[in-house]
């Protein structure tokens, strides 16, 4: 194990978490009215619902699908006699069409945002490299299916499982699990931590509040004027 490998894949994650949640309650803090997702609706709507709703119902599987499929203990699947192939089998299926879905609403809201002269006037240049890196992050995540196909046995999905619960429980071993993993899954991994690390100083950033907007449900309602 080289000390790169380890840097990345045993250190950088911790780095990126912190900047991750430091960065976004220092940007709340700090910079409340930029606090948006910077709708350009209203200079051209276009496919803008199609894409927005693709584009969402996609990320939000993947989302949820990685946090389950990586962070459940492996103990859990093997109790519920869930075997490791048939639970990547379900893994890749399960990907490719969040995966497919995530991707065909990020090409129409690129295509969308690259090719109307106002709207790519508007547009910061790190949203525009935050698009390109969620096409490459997701690209490479769909082209791991093909290569998890070679290890159907699912001894590769336990190792990933590992490394990421490994992390998570501030184990120093985690990224010896790693090791062996092709170089796809690495690139993969490397840009999706990237991610966290350009979430506060991005539009992501309005991912907390659509998390937070679940607390509406309880809100009382507004009494507006009194009869």
């Amino acid at each position: 194990m080289t000390y790169l490998h380890q840097f990345i894949y045993g250190i950088y994650p911790y780095i990126a978490l912190a900047i991750f949640l430091f960065g976004s309650l220092a940007r709340f803090e700090r910079e409340q009215y930029t606090w948006k997702s910077d709708s350009s609706q209203m200079l051209h709507t276009g496919n803008l619902r199609l894409g927005n709703i693709l584009f969402h119902v996609g990320i939000l599987g993947l989302f949820f699908g990685h946090l389950v499929g990586l962070l459940t203990p492996v103990i859990v699947w093997d109790t519920l006699g869930i075997s490791h192939s048939f639970k990547q089998m379900i893994a890749m299926v399960a990907g490719g069409i969040f995966g497919s879905l995530c991707m065909l609403g990020l090409l129409i809201l690129l295509h969308r945002r690259f090719s109307d002269a106002r709207i790519s006037a508007v547009t910061k240049a790190g949203d525009k490299v935050l698009l390109l890196w969620i096409f490459v992050t997701l690209g490479l995540g769909l082209s791991t299916i093909f290569e998890s196909a070679h290890h159907s046995d699912g001894h590769m999905m336990v190792l990933l499982m590992t490394w990421a619960q490994h992390i998570v429980t501030f184990k120093g071993d985690a990224a010896e699990f790693i090791v062996a993993a092709p170089l796809l899954f690495k690139l993969h991994l490397f840009m999706g931590l990237s991610l966290f690390v350009i979430f506060p100083f991005t539009r992501l950033v309005h991912v907390w509040s659509g998390f937070a907007s679940v607390t509406y449900l309880n809100r009382a309602w507004q009494l507006v004027r009194t009869r």
